[in-house]
């Protein structure tokens, strides 16, 4: 196959041209800004499908690898800047690839997607508008793409990593806080985790076979105590993980979606609702048969601060 990797600069677009490369595919890359390994300089966000159509000319398939900062509050209302970078660009690129005739894609969406058909009664996309257009971008890209083009949606959780100096958003954070003396604190609750390369790996099955599946990725799952301590123990400094009473962290996440709605803001995930995803199990049955350790060691390597 050829395939284009829109974002194969990023830390999982990274890890699929290697994989689409160590398979013997050709992957040919567009992102952003100039660096090491990009094939093509182009704003994918902005892009028409005038300009999409000869990047695509030529590929059996297209990867869709960028994302977008939910937590990032914005001026409200903040729909209309969420859709512009999620929905419209994945429609404009799925319609172009249409029309160049590929047969297959994949798009990195969010695990969220996943817990909204396990659980609607939980109303996430009413009450956060990053999961709203998360599954606006899947239905109305696939509606896009048409029938002739399958297009897998990849369900992810947290994916941890490394591509060169490329790491996950908000690994420094976590980082700063495992190296640091401040006392380890953890809620009740946690999360399914993946590594690039499973994820990477996953995209890459998906486009050999031309699946148009929705397929959540995972290769542990982690309660968020057990998340910190793998970190703290990982950069060198391992402690216990304090317990953080549930009533204390719902009651943190609130006063900060007031000072958000006092200041006119909002963010993706609404940190007026995030109690009720925080301190929830949010796992995933493990898809990979991959251990997360090594790709963990990778993001907080000892004797390293991001």
């Amino acid at each position: 196959m050829r395939i284009l990797v829109v974002g194969g600069s990023g830390l999982i677009g990274a890890h699929v041209v290697d994989v689409l490369r160590d398979g013997g595919h050709a992957a040919t890359t567009v992102a952003r800004t100039a660096q090491p390994g990009v094939d093509h300089l182009l704003d994918v966000g902005s892009a028409s499908v005038d300009d999409l159509r000869p990047l695509l000319a030529g590929h059996d398939g297209v990867v869709y690898a960028t994302r977008t900062d939910e937590q990032r509050p914005l001026p409200k209302p903040i729909y209309p800047e969420f859709r512009r970078d999620n929905v419209d660009p994945v429609v404009r690129l799925l319609t172009a690839a249409r029309l160049e005739g590929l047969t297959r894609g994949v798009v990195m969406g969010s695990y969220y997607t996943y817990f909204d058909r396990l659980h609607p009664q939980w109303r996430l996309a009413e009450r956060h508008t990053y999961i709203r257009c998360r599954l606006e971008q899947a239905r109305e890209g696939r509606a896009a793409a048409g029938d002739g083009l399958p297009v897998a949606v990849l369900e992810l959780p947290f994916v941890f990593g490394r591509a060169g100096d490329r790491l996950p958003n908000w690994a420094g954070p976590l980082d700063r806080w495992a190296r640091s003396r401040t006392p380890l604190v953890a809620p009740t609750g946690g999360s399914a985790a993946a590594s690039a390369r499973s994820v990477a790996e996953v995209a890459v099955d998906a486009l050999e076979r031309a699946s148009g599946a929705d397929i959540p990725v995972a290769d542990e799952n982690l309660t968020w105590a057990d998340m910190l301590a793998r970190i703290a123990d990982a950069v060198g400094r391992p402690r216990r993980v304090g317990r953080l009473p549930a009533g204390a962290a719902r009651a943190a996440l609130r006063l900060g979606g007031a000072a958000q709605a006092l200041g006119r803001k909002e963010s993706g995930i609404n940190p007026s609702h995030l109690g009720d995803l925080l301190l929830t199990d949010l796992f995933i049955e493990p898809t990979s048969g991959r251990a997360l350790g090594p790709a963990l060691r990778e993001t907080f390597p000892v004797g390293d601060t991001h």
